[in-house]
């Protein structure tokens, strides 16, 4: 049963949600709050985006899933497809699902034999309405399209089966046409009858006249399948529910043909945060998305609304500032509502309070003072978008702290220059001022480190020798910082070791500012 936002039957609370005050006035309440519900078909539509394919068991789980979830309705396929598809169709049945289990058919008789075969008691019949497709692909007539679409529903109801009715095309149709051929169905038995957008050319006040036109005509559910070409999939599917439609075909994270389908995830919250209609469990929600696209392969947009990664994703510093205070502040509902998790991220535009809320949740204690220099740090490593995880920031901050202990630089690298390529000889020239005075050298080695290392060892002193090198990837992935160590010996000349380290997204340069952090770190020891 669908409850609203001031019910007490309500899972959640007003304060989860903050939306825009105007909405409310502009929009009021359903008078049919109560009948409107989903009609999932990830498991058809869904599949049929290219590079989709489903085996029978990933189709089983995610109709498990839907089902938790809480759908009404799912579309578990095309049993007229094949006996696999059929097959898997009877699988779904077999778990007893809550929701209803309908396949798609086309309005032709064996089609219908089809789902009967498959142990559904409920059919999803369609035919084209538009000129477009009578012309071009049925080569029928109107007449015999009306016909054919009544023939089949009898059809189906003759043989127990609970029928929706589709005009495919419908809003290229003509309207006196359409609403003949929906007149004839309801006649025939039909329960509800589908207005698909099928190329998503409609706009939302195109939707509401049309809904709103065959709503005078037809006294049975209307349902509304919108597809996202123009990108108004969800917009006209709640422009439908504006006009007086009450099922929502929607398929999860918008897959299907071509752009995809109107988004259940979307579709749910618009209607509860809007409407206070609760069509789901919106707290599971996000799981369910995280395993269609785990189990389809299709990966979702980082921007993708409700459910994508960057969806609560916050870097920004002032936006951080906010929601740390009160997250509804940069978020139009807490991702708890919909069973996802808030993401603080690290990177260019983190501002102190961002950092600073972060170390505190990793138990870090950052002095104060360094916070500067932290930042500074941070900006310079994320200049290029890098987004810096936990144990890259760990990294940093320790390194920060390290610097810190060594104090000013007596020995300052002005320049260096790293000639390399397949078949070349490394070369890498170096400037380095000791206490102001300036030295210059070039170096070929086995690679760019190698020659860069030799090069500011001979430019600080001909004896230095280099005991340990450590090369490691903070985190492992492609874009991670590195962390470089190094050991040298006898920088100046009196047999002593002494330490160096760096962290940066550049190979030879972070193992150049690691070498200059140990010759630096023997220099200050001399002044102690």
């Amino acid at each position: 049963m669908k409850t609203t936002q001031t019910s007490e039957n309500s899972r959640y609370s007003k304060e989860m949600v903050a939306m825009s005050p105007f909405n409310q006035v502009a929009l009021g309440l359903l008078s049919h709050a109560d009948d409107v519900c989903l009609f999932d078909t990830t498991l058809r539509d869904g599949e049929q985006a290219p590079g989709i394919a489903l085996g029978q068991d990933d189709k089983i789980r995610i109709a498990l899933a839907l089902d938790d979830l809480g759908v009404d309705i799912m579309e578990a396929g095309f049993a007229a497809s094949s006996e696999i598809e059929r097959e898997t169709i009877r699988r779904i049945v077999a778990e007893k699902p809550r929701a209803r289990v309908c396949s798609l058919a086309r309005s032709v008789k064996s089609d219908v034999d089809a789902v009967i075969d498959t142990g559904a008691d409920f059919i999803h019949t369609f035919i084209a309405t538009s000129d477009l497709h009578m012309q071009y692909k049925l080569k029928m007539t109107p007449e015999d399209v009306r016909a054919r679409a009544v023939d089949t529903v009898e059809y189906a109801r003759e043989h127990g089966l609970e029928v929706q009715f589709s005009c495919e095309d419908a809003t290229r149709s003509d309207l006196g046409f359409m609403t003949s051929v929906y007149k004839a169905v309801e006649e025939a038995g039909a329960s509800s009858i589908n207005i698909p957008d099928t190329v998503g050319v409609i706009v939302p006040q195109g939707m509401s006249y049309l809904v709103g036109e065959i709503r005078k005509e037809v006294g049975i559910p209307i349902a509304v399948h919108c597809h996202n070409d123009m990108g108004l999939a969800v917009a006209n599917t709640i422009a439908a529910v504006e006009a007086g439609a009450s099922i929502c075909h929607v398929t999860v994270n918008g897959i299907g043909e071509r752009t995809g389908n109107a988004a259940l995830e979307e579709v749910a919250v618009n209607l509860f945060m809007n409407y206070g209609v609760e069509t789901v469990d919106l707290s599971k929600i996000g799981p369910t998305a995280k395993l269609v696209e785990r189990i389809t392969g299709f990966p979702m947009a980082y921007n993708k609304p409700v459910v994508g990664r960057n969806a609560f994703a916050h870097e920004s510093g002032i936006h951080v500032h906010g929601v740390m205070g009160n997250s509804l502040t940069y978020e139009p509902f807490k991702p708890e509502l919909v069973g996802v998790d808030r993401n603080i991220v690290v990177g260019k535009h983190s501002g102190v309070h961002s950092v600073k809320g972060r170390l505190e949740e990793l138990k870090v204690r950052f002095p104060e003072e360094l916070m500067p220099a932290l930042m500074e740090e941070i900006k310079s490593i994320a200049v290029g978008g890098k987004e810096i995880d936990d144990a890259e920031l760990l990294a940093i901050a320790d390194h920060v702290r390290w610097k810190d202990e060594v104090g000013q630089d007596r020995v300052v690298l002005e320049s260096f220059a790293v000639f390399t390529g397949k078949d070349i000889t490394s070369t890498s020239t170096v400037t380095v001022s000791i206490d102001g005075e300036r030295r210059t050298c070039s170096r070929t080695g086995v690679g760019p480190v190698d020659a860069s290392l030799k090069a500011i060892s001979e430019a600080v002193n001909e004896n230095i020798k280099l005991d340990q090198y450590k090369l490691s990837a903070v985190t492992g992935g492609g874009d991670s910082i590195c962390e470089v160590t190094v050991m040298v010996g006898n920088v100046q000349n009196d047999g002593n070791h002494s330490v160096g380290r760096s962290v940066g997204l550049d190979v030879v340069q972070t193992s150049v500012e690691a070498l200059m952090a140990a010759i630096n770190r023997d220099y200050s020891r001399k002044e102690e």
